[in-house]
């Protein structure tokens, strides 16, 4: 019985363990750029972390297009984008596509070659980031290696600085 009892705690404080590791994000237990695919605006072409420049700092900015901080966000960022001309900018919403190209062409995304914009249908990168607030931001090296997150509005002046 004894052995019974033991059994049973040690399976409990085994589950307990591994529950524990589960709340760590993703992004924070590897450290690296994830393998992704998001359909791109305006055209729907399949865009994958290979299409990523090599060599190039990335920032991952997750956005809802309906969202009053997103709007802001993507203002700012056009505004200070020469802080970010050595980087490559990848804007992710998994809204429905025609919000997205809509978003992309008022905000004139075209005009700026180091954004891509994009739809992941799935919410792959949302599960991933564990997002819950919009804008979410996350900044990766040259070398792909995670550098910071900024959740909710941030200043483009600040995720710029962490290039």
């Amino acid at each position: 019985m004894k052995r019974i009892i033991i059994a049973i705690a040690l399976v409990i404080g085994f589950q307990n363990a591994d529950a524990q590791t589960d709340t760590v994000p993703a992004y924070k237990k590897f450290k690296v750029i994830p393998v992704f695919t998001i359909m791109s605006a305006p055209d729907s072409i399949k865009f994958t972390k290979n299409d990523l420049a090599k060599k190039k700092a990335t920032v991952v900015m997750l956005f809802n297009p309906d969202c009053d901080h997103c709007q802001h966000a993507t203002k700012d960022l056009i505004e200070h984008i020469d802080l970010f001309k050595d980087a490559q900018i990848i804007m992710v919403s998994s809204m429905n596509f025609s919000h997205i190209k809509k978003f992309y062409q008022d905000y004139k995304i075209a005009d700026h070659p180091n954004i891509t914009m994009g739809r992941d249908g799935a919410y792959f990168l949302g599960t991933y980031y564990k997002i819950k607030n919009y804008p979410s931001i996350f900044v990766y090296d040259k070398k792909g290696g995670f550098v910071q997150e900024f959740r909710g509005t941030a200043d483009m002046q600040l995720v710029a600085g962490s290039l």
